[in-house]
This record gives structure tokens, C-alpha cells and sequence, in this order.
């Protein structure tokens, strides 16, 4: 049995990167893989997923990822008004780092996916070339994914890690708030300091990235992500023992070099394997900060980066000339900050 989980844990992590299908069907896919694991360890059973139904946090999440779909559609135009107003009455360097910086903030409230589509719709507004426009995209992911993390409503991976740890709303917060909030404000300074404004408004949009989603397609997305942290859930409690054996007697500084396999495989999915609650405050902090980092690095390390890139049609190439450079850099930084100093 343990072996046959073993190679489920590695097909979970690199079959959605040998194949695009099952990239692009992620959710159903680790959901399928979650019932077999949790079939093969004995842990389904029907109180266990009673419990995973009443995780608050995942109602909080879909509920809060429909409203803000909805209002954004509904609003999308006068937002774009507002945007261009600004534009025409504060500096490029100076919105770029409002936007970065808050969009960050705002992402643990507002969630990952509701920031990364207003993201794009503000992007694409923007007076820049394109070699601009991805690097403020990718600093901007950055900042989103860092974050989003801050509290369980965010992202699948913040919900996730709180429920396997039983832990408060803001227990992510204050193991990580300190690294994560000068990090984005950091973020944003590079933001301001790169970009150079290439061209002039106009009195005409540029944009029309959301205009045609309609309503199935934002109930649709509130599905995956129900679906994606139940499948989290299931594979978290499937993984435990292996987690339990070898994980965790494990030198954090490994774990910490090791999360860079966080940059082409999801985050979320890492966590839900690798987090356990036998873990010290350490272990789980270095684990947090290694996938979030990482996970910056490449398209398919989060959500962020994964609905930008699609929306504003980035190349994985052009995203890796920006982000592992920048992802190498911060991993260094707290690798000093946490180990060294």
C-alpha cells in the first residue's frame, strides 16, 4: 500500500507537467487521484468527508470567489473608467507601485483568482511595451501569490494548510506576515523602478479581457475551486504517513532547497503533501515561504500566474527570463534571513 501511494504522490506532481490535457483539467484530475489515495490508505470513509464538508473556510473561499466574479462583471466598465482617470493623473512609476502593492494586500481578502483578473484588465490598460507589461505582470504575481497566502479565504493553498493544522483565521499571518509584507512592498518599489512608460493614453480602451465571460463561466470557476480544495484535502490526509516518515525528520534547510520544485509544480498541491501538524512553527514556515517563492518562478507554479499568462498571452519562456531570476533572488534573501543571520 505504501508504495502504491508513493507512486501516486509522484504521478500527482508530475503528471499535470508532462501533460497539457491534464493540466488544463487540473482540478478533476487531483480530485480523482484524491479518492483513490484516500481508498488505498482506508480513510475514506463517510465521517471524513463530513468533516471535510465542514470546513468553513471552503465555503468562505467559493462564496467569496463568486462575488467578487459577479460584481466584477457587473462593474468591469466603470473599474476601467477609474483606471484610466488615474492614469492620466498620476505617474506610471507611482500607479505601478499602488497597484503592486496592493493588489498583494488585497488578494488575502479579495482572493488570488478576483485579484489576478483585475490584475489583467489593469495591465492591459497600462502605456507600456510588452517587454514592460510582463515584468510588471510577473512582479505583480508575485505579490499576489505572497499575499493571498495571509489568510484561509486567499487561495486553495492558505485554506488548505489551515485546515490540515486545525489553526485560526490569522495563524498564517502571524507566522509569515513579517516576511510577506515588506516582500510586497519591496515588490513594488522594483516595479516602479523598471518600468518606462512607452506610449500615450488614449481616449480609447485597449481592453475587453472580461467583457465576454458570462455567468456560467464564473460558476464554473467557483466549481473548481470547491472541487480543487476538496481534492487537497483528500490528498493531504492519503499523504500523511509518508509526510509523517520521511518529511519531517528531514533538515528544513533540504526542504527549503527542495521546495524549488514549487516553480513548475503547483503550490497548493505541495503544500497539501507536504504540511503535516506534527510540524515545528519552523517547518511549516519555511515550507510556506520555499512554495509561495518558488511558485512565482514559472506559469504553472500558481494561480496568479497561470490566469495572467492566459489572459495576456505570455510565453513560458518570456515569464522564466523575469521570474527565476527574480524567485532565485528572494529565495536567497530569506534563505540569509532565516538560516544565516
Amino acid at each position: 500500500m505504501f508504495i502504491f501511494l508513493v507512486l501516486l504522490l509522484l504521478l500527482t506532481l508530475f503528471l499535470p507537467l508532462l501533460s497539457k490535457s491534464i493540466e488544463h483539467h487540473l482540478e478533476i484530475f487531483l480530485f480523482v487521484i484524491g479518492i483513490l489515495s484516500s481508498v488505498l490508505s482506508g480513510i475514506l470513509t463517510i465521517n471524513f468527508v463530513l468533516d471535510i464538508l465542514k470546513n468553513e473556510f471552503l465555503y468562505l473561499i467559493s462564496i467569496t470567489v463568486l462575488a467578487g466574479g459577479i460584481i466584477f462583471k457587473l462593474f468591469y466598465k466603470n473599474f476601467q473608467q477609474v483606471i484610466y482617470k488615474i492614469l492620466r493623473n498620476v505617474s506610471i512609476q507611482i500607479f505601478i507601485f499602488l497597484m503592486i502593492v496592493i493588489l498583494g494586500l488585497i488578494s488575502s481578502i479579495i482572493t488570488a483568482i478576483i485579484a489576478s483578473l483585475i490584475l489583467v484588465e489593469i495591465i492591459s490598460l497600462l502605456p507600456l511595451n510588452r517587454d514592460n507589461k510582463i515584468i510588471v505582470n510577473v512582479l505583480s504575481c508575485f505579490s499576489i501569490g505572497l499575499g493571498s497566502v495571509l489568510t484561509p479565504i486567499g487561495e486553495p493553498l492558505s485554506t488548505i494548510v489551515t485546515s490540515k493544522l486545525n489553526a485560526n483565521f490569522f495563524f498564517i499571518f502571524n507566522l509569515i506576515g513579517s516576511y510577506i509584507i515588506p516582500m510586497i512592498l519591496a515588490l513594488g518599489v522594483l516595479g516602479a523602478c523598471t518600468v518606462k512608460t512607452s506610449a500615450n493614453l488614449t481616449s480609447k480602451f485597449s481592453s475587453t479581457l472580461l467583457e465576454d465571460e458570462t455567468y456560467m463561466a464564473i460558476i464554473v470557476r467557483v466549481l473548481k475551486v470547491f472541487i480543487f480544495i476538496i481534492s487537497l484535502e483528500l490528498l493531504g490526509a492519503s499523504f500523511k504517513p509518508i509526510i509523517d516518515t520521511y518529511l519531517i525528520n528531514l533538515n528544513i534547510e533540504y526542504i527549503y532547497i527542495i521546495n524549488i520544485s514549487s516553480a513548475i509544480l503547483d503550490n497548493a498541491t505541495l503544500a497539501s503533501a507536504e504540511i503535516s501538524s506534527l510540524m515545528t512553527p519552523l517547518h511549516i514556515k519555511t515550507i510556506l515561504l520555499s512554495l509561495l517563492i518558488s511558485g512565482g518562478m514559472m506559469i504553472q507554479g500558481n494561480i496568479p500566474n497561470i490566469i495572467s499568462a492566459n489572459k495576456l498571452k505570455i510565453k513560458s519562456s518570456e515569464w522564466i527570463c523575469v521570474g527565476f531570476p527574480l524567485g532565485f533572488f528572494i529565495l536567497l534573501i530569506f534563505y540569509i534571513i532565516m538560516f544565516v543571520i
